[in-house]
């Protein structure tokens, strides 16, 4: 099992300040459409193919994996992907929040396994590792601050 969580201020010193409707719309874009906030031709793919009052279904291939996610959406609160197919399986939390001192952070959890491989085998210990690198979900969450504040700049949010 892969645990990993990760938590970053949304409005550190020397950034464009967002609020919390521009955050979410941001996560919600992101959720909708991977391409726009992912590097350029690591998503290749990204179509929402059906939609409810509670949640919506997209299909995407990211890093070369076709991947189905059940998206659910807590408006101004929390985004879950759901991953129904693809090489992991579980769950992946956006979560934006006020901290003690009421300033807005970000965070990412996830609880996840990979199908077809041995719990806890080695391939789940690299992904492990991976995701507790610099390069793993901490950064996706500050690259995701970073394209939303570009697209609120764009005009575009």
């Amino acid at each position: 099992m892969i645990y990993s969580t990760a938590t970053v201020p949304v409005n550190p010193e020397g950034e464009t300040k967002l609020t919390r409707e521009q955050v979410w719309k941001g996560l919600e874009l992101k959720a909708r459409d991977a391409r726009l906030f992912l590097p350029p031709g690591l998503c290749t793919r990204c179509d929402v193919i059906e939609e409810s009052p509670t949640h919506f279904v997209r299909e995407a291939t990211i890093a070369g994996f076709d991947i189905r996610e059940i998206i659910a959406l807590e408006p101004q609160s929390k985004v879950t992907f759901f991953q129904a197919t693809g090489p992991r399986e579980g769950a992946i939390i956006n979560e934006l929040f006020e901290d003690d001192a009421g300033a807005l952070q970000l965070k990412f959890y996830c609880y996840l396994g990979l199908r077809g491989k041995a719990p806890n085998g080695p391939e789940e210990q690299a992904e492990q590792t991976q995701f507790d690198s610099d390069k793993g979900y901490k950064s996706a969450l500050l690259s995701t601050l970073k394209r939303t504040r570009e697209l609120l700049a764009e005009g575009r949010l």
